[in-house]
């Protein structure tokens, strides 16, 4: 079973109360996180976990807290940068950082390369960023 330990601040996750958000140091992680519990979670580690901050081990459970729409923001220019660095890692790096690939294309596709990875580059200073977001149409 997964351990875990310095179990911190729980409170619900959402306005049902079905869902708890705690802090809690996974060991296989290494340091302290935000976690979010669900009931139909079926690792007996976060069942455990759920129980004990259900019988209040871990003390009272916070209120819900809804989310700023600064937080919101947060989130979702978070995932548009992880979907951007994931582009170009696995789809314009390997194409434009490889010589032989590069030397291989003609000076209109490289060109076609180069102002794609700019274009990914600069999506977050779109308007209407992060929430919405035009993508750049790969060569």
């Amino acid at each position: 079973m997964i351990e875990y330990s310095q179990v911190e601040s729980p409170r619900w996750a959402n306005a049902e109360q079905t869902q708890i958000m705690v802090q809690v140091n996974w060991d296989v992680v290494g340091h302290q996180q935000w976690t979010c519990l669900v009931p139909d979670d079926n690792e007996p580690h976060v069942q455990a976990l759920m129980s004990e901050i259900l019988n209040g081990v871990y003390g009272e459970i916070g209120d819900y807290i809804p989310p700023t729409q600064e937080h919101l923001d947060a989130l979702a220019a978070e995932d548009v940068r992880a979907t951007r660095a994931a582009i170009l890692l696995y789809e314009v790096d390997p194409i434009v950082s490889n010589p032989l690939r590069w030397a291989d294309m003609t000076t209109e596709q490289q060109n076609a390369w180069a102002s794609y990875r700019t274009a990914l580059l600069n999506i977050t200073d779109q308007e209407g960023f992060p929430h919405n977001v035009t993508w750049p149409t790969k060569p």
